[in-house]
């Protein structure tokens, strides 16, 4: 990394730098506009229509020894494709790319399309219940592709909207019964009203640290009780891994809800689309006018997207003041999602028996799993950064930065309303190796390592899969997570690790510091305010802030949960004045090395109050 002063200097004495460094003086400036011109040339006058074209444009003409400062005036950006990066620079060559607001100004890249031709529902579908008959709009379903786009998330002037369900708002339903064998669940009816056509239902199921997105394949009544089935790929691991588990018995029933169904359409906020029929309903909450609503639909995962090589990284890349809004998240609905930790979903998964890999003699579960998109990727690029940016209104997670990124600033910034990780970076695993191996490569260039994260917001994140954290971090190496507030999530503040492991690993040396953190662990069970995995010597965990954990009652255990959770194979960690209002931690299968000193509420005044934003980034809590 060049010399940045956080490896150089004591964290509270840091100076700081824009990670892609200043500006060359051969830099060009060229303007962008939602509303660009007919004939554009970059000037402001005549500016581009797009980053995206504005980029395509600078390839073909421009020498890539020359550094591009592409500035974006107000308004909504609707891409209809990523914006890819997939060439660029050396890390040693002087040019680079900025994409920043211009002054005063709030640029946003949706990845979303309005929805317009609101009309008050003169005809009543027969599904429809009583209740909403009068109350509900409607309007033609966008279309994406060519074809009408499956929505799965809806936002009314940005707000989100909820996908019609039954238990209403935060509500659960408890199962009946949980079948491995036959790979059913079994649900009362009584609560249910009469479902006409159950192939475009889905089940949402807790699963203590994780919840399961599972498609209907039938529904048929047993009396009282409703046995359903679930499509494939989704319910052959559903029933046949172990972890997280589904738990019915005598003493603890887990929790549900039903969702997408017009017959749930039943209360303000809700709506539903009938694909078949090309068209969106919606139950206007009080206030909402839809005559004059923007209603935005997302549909690309994936806004940003840059991608180099070990060999030649993208580099010398810098973001300020923009806004990433209105990703997807398309996996759910076409093949469902299982995930086995931190919403990464399974691809396969069984239990061991008997136990024991070479790798891990006691394991008693294998799993293989993939990565969820994110509104802005990166892999193997170097000299990035993030300044004043907004991730917001993401179905999946906000900032992903994969293997081989590197020398990375994000600060300033803010993730809220992401149905997912709020940031997640480094290694977790590929969909061809078991997801328990230990990942140490031989190439240091592919781990993800010296990145920044400080003085940012994380909230409301999880939305979407409430086993999210606000920030995920699998192998990395250097990593610095400072400074930061964490709020209102639905399961862990920050985890750090992948692996379940004590052996020899890609972590080592990552540094979470003087964070806060707080109201988090509000849907799910068994999470820590920050949670640690598998052997990483040398990272130390310091003078954070942890208060206010408040565990969902839907839990079998709601007591399971701590400020401080050192899980499977932690080592190496040195875990200090921290402060908490109790000494509430866990240390479970650890490897050697940990060292735990003051923690807990005897920690200074001093050290409480210096934790989370910066005096100059606390505007970013209003």
């Amino acid at each position: 990394m060049r010399n940045n002063p956080l490896f150089i200097l004591p964290i509270a004495a840091c100076l700081w730098t824009t990670a892609a460094g200043p500006l060359s003086a051969g830099t060009v400036d060229w303007w962008v506009s939602p509303a660009g011109s007919a004939r554009p040339d970059g000037t402001a006058d005549r500016p581009f229509g797009s980053p995206n074209t504005a980029w395509q444009q600078w390839q073909e003409n421009h020498a890539a020894t020359n550094s591009l400062r592409l500035i974006l005036r107000g308004g909504q950006y609707f891409l209809n494709q990523p914006f890819i990066l997939a060439t660029g620079p050396a890390p040693s060559d002087p040019s680079r790319l900025d994409i920043v607001a211009a002054p005063g100004e709030h640029p946003v890249l949706s990845g979303g399309v309005t929805v317009n031709h609101w009309a008050v529902l003169a005809s009543s579908p027969p599904a429809l219940p009583p209740n909403a008959r009068g109350q509900i709009w409607f309007a033609p379903a966008p279309r994406w592709g060519g074809q009408v786009l499956t929505v799965r998330q809806l936002w009314i002037n940005a707000a989100k909207a909820v996908r019609a369900r039954e238990p209403n708002e935060d509500r659960l339903a408890r199962l009946v019964s949980w079948n491995k064998t036959n790979q059913t669940a079994t649900i009362s009816a009584n609560w249910l009203p009469n479902i006409r056509d159950p192939r475009n239902l889905e089940m949402v199921v807790d699963q203590v640290w994780e919840i399961a997105i599972l498609r209907l394949q039938s529904l048929n009544f047993h009396g009282d009780d409703l046995e359903l089935t679930f499509k494939p790929p989704e319910s052959q691991i559903e029933f046949l891994h172990p972890w997280p588990p589904v738990t019915v018995n005598s003493k603890y029933q887990a929790p549900f809800y039903l969702v997408n169904a017009l017959e749930f359409l039943d209360s303000p906020g809700e709506w539903f689309e009938d694909v078949a029929a090309a068209k969106i309903y919606y139950w206007p909450r009080p206030g909402e006018d839809l005559t004059t609503a923007t209603v935005i639909a997302p549909a690309l995962e994936t806004l940003l997207q840059g991608s180099g090589s070990a060999a030649h990284p993208l580099g010398n890349l810098h973001f300020q003041g923009i806004t990433f809004a209105h990703t997807a998240w398309l996996r759910p609905g076409v093949a469902g999602h299982v995930p086995l930790q931190a919403t990464m979903p399974m691809l396969a998964a069984r239990k061991l028996s008997p136990k024991g890999t070479p790798y891990h003699p006691k394991l008693d579960n294998v799993a293989w799993i993939d990565r969820p998109p994110a509104a802005v990727a990166f892999q193997y690029a170097t000299h990035v950064s993030f300044e004043a940016c907004t991730f917001e209104h993401l179905a999946s997670a906000g900032l992903d930065l994969g293997d081989g990124c590197q020398d990375v600033l994000v600060q300033g910034c803010t993730f809220r309303d992401i149905g997912g990780n709020g940031l997640q970076l480094g290694h977790f695993s590929v969909a061809s190796v078991e997801t328990h191996t230990p990942y140490n490569p031989v190439d240091a260039r592919a781990v993800c390592r010296e990145i920044i994260l400080r003085d940012n917001l994380v909230t409301r994140c999880g939305t979407e899969d409430w086993g999210a954290a606000g920030i995920a971090a699998g192998y990395v190496r250097q990593v610095v997570i400072a400074h930061n507030e964490l709020n209102t999530l639905p399961y862990s503040g920050i985890s750090l690790g992948w692996g379940w492991t004590k052996l020899p690993n890609a972590l080592r040396d990552n540094r979470v510091f003087a964070n806060h953190i707080h109201h988090v662990g509000l849907r799910l069970g068994d999470l820590g305010g920050i949670y640690t995995l598998s052997a990483q010597p040398g990272t130390v965990i310091s003078e954070n802030l942890i208060a206010e954990i408040v565990p969902s009652p839907c839990v079998p255990d709601p007591q399971h949960w701590f400020y401080l959770y050192a899980d499977e194979g932690s080592s190496g960690i040195t875990w200090r004045d921290n402060w908490c209002p109790t000494r509430k931690f866990l240390q479970n299968a650890n490897g050697p090395g940990n060292i735990w000193t003051n923690n807990g509420p005897e920690v200074s005044t001093q050290i409480k109050n210096a934790a989370g934003l910066e005096p100059a980034f606390q505007y970013l809590l209003k």
